[in-house]
């Protein structure tokens, strides 16, 4: 026994591993096909089921259009929808959140099918009510359906008797988080036999301590030794002797190794996979509108924003009118601010101040009872309206309906240097509400209420869905008449 065995048995005596199963060489590193094929065919073929159940509850036939519907919609919710996740929601306010987030792609996703019918013209030729019918039900089925089938998985998964055994390679805290979310998702079917590490012990998780197995050296000799199927090391991915030796001592096993990197160092920002060319390549910090969520988003900007603007019209002149009676000067004024990747954009405002700056090279926050205000003016900001012609922004695809709020560009010098991670929040484009504003930080220029707004920024580009948009344009109209910070 080495002296890191030692000093960790006299912690917990009598620690020894014993495998819960007999080995088995053939089964699947990270999850059963049974758990991923549920996971990756759930959603593609629900709106077909609902749709073959629609067309029989309709008595309408089979015709060519329809199956290309069901090809359009079994591909496209792969894409809009992703994967089912792995856990089960909560009750309440989780559960509504899915269900909003499931219909708000489920329609941006329909908007695209039937534009295609329409260019092709085909859509001429379909039974309307049955297809409203199957565009109302889907999204409900979706829902009902990741529910059941997340506690069938977790049911089915408590109840196998197959349990893969890993060992996770480096007892850090990256090491225990693994293990926490390992065991915490029972559809994994994977036990965490313990740790290997070198280092001393007074160095390491006290929640790893009592599970020590070994030293380094003595991985590959208990990976055949107890038919280990995983293998998670946590140590930094580099060229070092012991990395190199670890790995070539697995070479003699049939378990599946894995690097888990740490990037704990730092923020990370729509983290995620991707190759270049065959080269693997990891996103640190990336737009989460990528792809398909991308044209969702966009898509739904201009939904929002087109018809707001169809109903607004009248209330937009009569502002307008409002504005030139009540002080000299236009009714719009025009802003210099950052916008997506930081270039420059041009904002639309009511005018609400007898002055105005261009916002490039000096801009001063308004404060209240500011002398700068008219009394109009005054009125359009503590309701927002002043904001109104920003959804000229967004047809534009200058600005989005939600997103991080727009801040002059003197601004944005001022402050990038002093707050860590500012010009991330510019990896989207800019909205008209946000998230920090729902949580009360809309206004304030000193640097406190500055950093907490970028922290509510961030962590909307870290959370992004449609729903979460939806919540945020909820808590919008709520919080619009009563924000005190509005002056």
């Amino acid at each position: 026994m080495t002296g890191m065995q030692n000093s960790a048995r006299q912690r917990a005596p009598g620690v020894q591993y014993q495998p819960l199963r007999d080995h088995s060489a053939d089964v699947s590193a990270c999850e059963p096909f049974s758990v991923f094929a549920l996971k990756s065919l759930l959603y593609p073929i629900t709106p077909v089921t609902t749709l073959f159940v629609c067309l029989l509850a309709w008595q309408e036939p089979w015709r060519g259009p329809y199956f290309l519907i069901c090809v359009l919609v079994f591909f496209g919710v792969a894409d809009v929808l992703d994967a089912m996740p792995a856990r089960i929601l909560s009750a309440g306010a989780r559960a509504l959140r899915s269900l909003i987030d499931i219909t708000l792609r489920w329609v941006a996703l329909l908007a695209f099918v039937w534009l295609l019918l329409k260019l092709s013209d085909l859509g001429y030729s379909l039974n309307r009510p049955m297809l409203w019918t199957w565009a109302l039900m889907t999204p409900l089925a979706l829902w009902a359906a990741e529910h059941v089938a997340l506690r069938v998985l977790h049911h089915s998964a408590s109840a196998a008797r197959v349990t893969r055994q890993a060992v996770i390679v480096g007892a850090t805290n990256l090491g225990s988080r693994l293990e926490q979310r390992l065991t915490a998702d029972a559809a994994m079917r994977i036990h965490v036999a313990g740790y290997f590490e070198d280092r001393a012990v007074s160095r390491l998780p006290a929640e790893c301590v009592p599970r020590i197995l070994g030293r380094f050296a003595d991985v590959g000799e208990f990976v055949r030794k107890h038919g280990i199927d995983i293998v998670y090391i946590t140590l930094p991915m580099t060229p070092q002797r012991r990395t190199v030796e670890l790995v070539s001592s697995l070479r003699d096993s049939t378990a599946s190794v894995y690097f888990v990197p740490d990037f704990t160092s730092f923020e990370l920002m729509q983290p995620r996979f991707d190759m270049v060319e065959g080269i693997p390549v990891i996103a640190v910090c990336d737009s989460p509108f990528y792809g398909i969520r991308g044209a969702a988003k966009r898509l739904s900007d201009i939904a929002i924003a087109g018809a707001a603007l169809l109903i607004l019209a009248p209330l937009l002149f009569v502002i307008a009118i409002g504005v030139r009676l009540s002080s000299r000067g236009p009714a719009i004024y025009r802003q210099k601010r950052y916008g997506l990747d930081g270039r420059q954009i041009v904002v639309l405002k009511f005018r609400s101040l007898s002055v105005v700056e261009d916002g490039e090279r000096s801009y001063t926050q308004v404060a209240r009872n500011d002398a700068r205000l008219t009394a109009f003016g005054a009125f359009i900001r503590k309701t927002s309206l002043d904001e109104l012609p920003q959804l000229f922004n967004v047809l534009l695809g200058d600005m989005s309906i939600v997103g991080p709020r727009p801040h002059a560009v003197a601004v944005n010098e001022s402050y990038r240097q002093r707050i860590p991670g500012y010009m991330v929040r510019h990896k989207v484009k800019p909205g008209i509400t946000g998230w920090a504003q729902v949580n009360g930080y809309r206004g304030g220029d000193d640097l406190d209420s500055m950093t907490m707004r970028i922290a509510f920024d961030l962590e909307y580009l870290r959370h992004w869905s449609l729903g979460l948009d939806l919540i945020i344009l909820f808590r919008t109209v709520a919080v619009l008449w009563s924000d005190r910070h509005a002056y």
